[in-house]
């Protein structure tokens, strides 16, 4: 099994290349159906869903438009702090727009509940989460994702844009943190 050492602590793969690039296939199909005939506004979290969103996007076949939003809730942690904080938010007007929302991963959903409640207050005319990696045992939110390419237990990750203390994002795969280093 394929490992990799990021910073101090050691990798295994949880989910390949390919596996990622037919599952994101799988996941623009539903989108463009569920979006035919609409102009979007992709909302990428950053840092952690770039590459997610650079490669979703390449298989939208509706209009639309990128903005970033940045925010933080691990820090260089392998837990999250339960507190969202908004280093960057959104460039575009988002008032009467169709947003949807680039997430790397929702693991308790607080993000995810913050981000449902800034878009309504901000007037948008639909909004929706799109997320790579959704882990449903952890959840505490009101409303899962709406879009999710893989569950996934309740591990740490690093790799495709996702990061340990700012390390690791360049990987093309998903790799979960040994026991040993947990």
């Amino acid at each position: 099994m394929k490992t990799i050492q990021v910073g101090d602590k050691s990798f295994q793969i949880m989910i390949s290349k390919d596996q990622i690039e037919d599952r994101i296939r799988e996941m623009a199909a539903n989108i463009n159906q569920s979006y035919a005939g609409r102009e979007v506004v992709l909302l990428c979290v950053l840092k952690g869903s770039i590459l997610f969103s650079a490669d979703i996007m390449r298989h939208l076949q509706m209009p639309l438009t990128l903005d970033f939003i940045r925010l933080s809730s691990y820090g260089s942690n392998t837990q999250s702090s339960g507190k969202i904080q908004e280093i960057m938010g959104a460039a575009s007007r988002l008032e009467g727009k169709h947003v949807i929302v680039i997430e790397d991963i929702v693991d308790s959903g607080l993000t995810l509940e913050y981000l449902r409640k800034d878009l309504q207050e901000k007037g948008v005319a639909s909004a929706a989460v799109v997320s790579l990696l959704y882990k449903p045992g952890n959840f505490k939110g009101l409303t899962p994702p709406d879009y999710y390419g893989f569950d996934i237990a309740d591990a740490f990750v690093v790799g495709y844009g996702m990061d340990y203390a700012e390390h690791g994002r360049q990987y093309d795969a998903i790799y979960q943190l040994e026991a040993s280093h947990a």
